[in-house]
């Protein structure tokens, strides 16, 4: 094998080198131009996700908005073998489409969904939901089974929870179990499952912009603050104690398209965002939304080195002064006390922002609906006593009206 190996890439260049003089008769415009395209994109490191004995890519396939099984067996060909799904992604059509794309390869990859299970839910309607999802997944068994966005410590006190996941674990229905989280209360939940040992996995939002190292490091031309110092500590938590750690919502709102005029030497925004994410030991991998092969391609460009360099430094460090101001941030809620109608604010924000910076508009209108009310009492309010209330000068009633308006 090696003998072959050696004397191909012998072929090869003297194939490019003599290319000019033999002329393209000999080997073909198109047989040059292959030669010399740039190998496609791949997972470069696999890592142990907490003490489950799973290695996933680094960087995984997110399906939030994602129904083509297409963009799903691409990346499966890029060397991605963790997607993350859930039964509401796209109405159910995200899972259907990764059953359809990975069925006839499920023992190489590993699948994990959600269900949003209340606090008064019940087993019975959680194993509804769970059987649903083997459905639409094909497959008998779901490697990671998530409580979805947990925001109350009262879903993870549900004895109902534990005793579903126990059955179905027995069942062979799911390997493990984790929570999702990226609202109001996040840490407390976390902290609240670590004391208790309920999960196995936890996939929560962290970027950046939530990393107080990044704020002592880059403080020269924004003033904003990290309003989590709590969440590296309890991710290291969860680490030292062998639950796997996969972060999301990594790209802080993802407004790559206003990064494209500072990209420079084939770095891009994106890709300086995950390297920051997985820079942290704490962080086994993380999950991201992949809606085409090309942007597929660009994130797997991250794969692999955890180092961030400086033209990537300087990127995280314009789009935080050119977003600052205008992002909410995953599972802070300081700003809640002040408002007199309860209004959820971070995820009345949290749901416009799908909205406005990921343009998907049909999963903005339905967790919007999940709010009730919602927004719609800061339509009325004469004098909002959260206007002052975010740390960082996010201008509350203007963006919660804007909610109410676009998605009520």
């Amino acid at each position: 094998m090696a003998e072959r190996e050696d004397s191909g890439l012998d072929r090869r260049d003297f194939l490019v080198r003599g290319a000019s003089a033999v002329g393209a008769g000999l080997l073909g415009a198109a047989g040059v131009d292959a030669l010399a395209a740039p190998p496609a994109p791949q997972v470069r490191r696999y890592v142990p996700l907490g003490g489950t004995g799973m290695k996933i890519a680094d960087i995984s396939f997110g399906s939030s908005r994602t129904r083509d099984a297409n963009v799903v067996r691409h990346a499966f060909e890029r060397g991605i073998n963790y997607f993350d799904t859930a039964e509401r992604y796209q109405g159910g059509d995200s899972e259907t489409a990764i059953g359809e794309a990975l069925h006839d390869v499920r023992d190489r990859v590993y699948l994990a969904s959600k269900t949003k299970a209340g606090p008064n839910a019940k087993r019975a309607e959680m194993m509804l939901s769970l059987e649903g999802s083997l459905r639409r997944l094909r497959t008998d068994t779901i490697d990671v089974y998530f409580n979805h966005a947990v925001n109350d410590v009262a879903r993870m006190r549900n004895e109902e929870w534990h005793e579903f996941t126990e059955l179905a674990k027995k069942q062979g229905k799911i390997r493990f179990r984790g929570i999702s989280g990226h609202a109001g209360r996040l840490v407390e939940c976390l902290n609240f499952a670590l004391d208790n040992r309920l999960v196995d996995v936890i996939l929560a939002a962290y970027n950046f912009g939530q990393d107080p190292a990044f704020h002592q490091r880059l403080t020269k031309r924004f003033d904003f603050v990290a309003l989590q110092p709590d969440l590296p500590p309890v991710l290291a938590r969860a680490h030292r104690e062998g639950v796997g750690v996969v972060a999301m919502k990594t790209l802080m709102g993802a407004r790559a398209n206003d990064m494209r005029p500072y990209e420079e030497g084939g770095a891009t925004f994106s890709q300086a965002a995950f390297r920051w994410v997985l820079s942290n030991p704490d962080v086994d991998a993380l999950v991201v939304s992949m809606e085409n092969p090309e942007q597929i391609d660009e994130y797997l460009g991250a794969s692999g080195p955890k180092r961030v360099g400086r033209n990537e430094l300087r990127l995280l460090e314009e789009y935080a002064a050119r977003n600052g101001a205008r992002y909410c941030q995953h599972g802070c809620g300081i700003c809640e006390a002040s408002c007199p109608h309860a209004v959820a604010i971070s995820e009345v924000l949290r749901t416009r922002m799908y909205d406005v910076d990921y343009g998907d508009r049909d999963l903005a209108r339905r967790d919007y609906a999940q709010l009730g009310a919602a927004a719609s009492p800061c339509l009325s309010c004469a004098a909002p006593a959260c206007a002052g209330a975010c740390p960082n000068g996010i201008p509350i009633p203007t963006l919660t009206r804007d909610a109410a308006r676009r998605l009520g």
